[in-house]
């Protein structure tokens, strides 16, 4: 029987096995993005962002004419701030011979987006990368579209494509995997407290109640 590369434990992201590319998350684009509150998009990028630096995946920046749209955002330049933002002519990232040389240095097969805008700058690559043999995730909340349908239609495009769609949160959660992995912890509780919401305020919470009880007696 042939092996479902899309189910079981091999389908799982790992620190190992992966990458993540973030695409033109830059002033012009979030002034057209309308599916999503820019807030919701910047606060789940850095966090997308903050989550792999922790994980030691491999991340590379990139940015669609620059000299006219902008800068790459600050926040997220900031997690990041040794490197320089690859800045395309090429709409489709995957088009652009110096990102695909970079996947193939990693020797890795997975490779995780997020864009803006979902439509365009995460669906040409995506579909790109899966149909030559990648796994490509492509992280819906980090990524946002000109309307709401043109995000949604974008998923569906890119799901019928073989592209799995994830979460920021997932991403961290998958990697994570094991909280017996302590040496991460520290800085993604940190992740969680500034990027979860209510997630974060609960765990800072829960944190709070577990130090000032006292030592259990023998």
């Amino acid at each position: 029987m042939e092996k479902n590369s899309k189910a079981g434990l091999g389908a799982l992201l790992t620190p190992d096995n992966c990458v993540l590319i973030l695409i033109d998350h830059q002033p012009f684009q979030f002034a057209g993005l309308r599916s999503h509150d820019s807030q919701t998009v910047i606060n789940n990028v850095v966090g997308l962002a903050k989550a792999a630096k922790i994980f030691g995946v491999p991340t590379l920046l990139t940015t669609v004419v620059e000299e006219r749209g902008g800068f790459l955002l600050k926040q997220l330049q900031d997690v990041f701030p040794e490197q320089k933002p690859i800045n395309r002519t090429f709409i489709n990232t995957w088009e652009d011979e110096r990102v695909v040389e970079w996947v193939k240095q990693t020797g890795r097969k997975k490779i995780v987006i997020a864009a803006l805008w979902t439509e365009i700058c995460l669906a040409f690559p995506a579909i790109q990368a899966a149909g030559e043999g990648y796994d490509v995730y492509g992280v819906t909340d980090a990524s946002g579209g000109t309307s709401l349908e043109s995000h949604d239609m974008a998923i569906q495009r890119m799901i019928q494509a073989g592209v799995t769609p994830i979460t920021s949160v997932v991403f961290s959660s998958e990697l994570q995997r094991d909280w017996a992995r302590q040496e991460t912890i520290p800085e993604l509780a940190q992740v969680i407290y500034d990027h979860f919401g209510n997630v974060g305020t609960s765990l800072r919470w829960e944190f709070q109640l577990l130090a000032t009880q006292p030592p259990p007696t023998a």
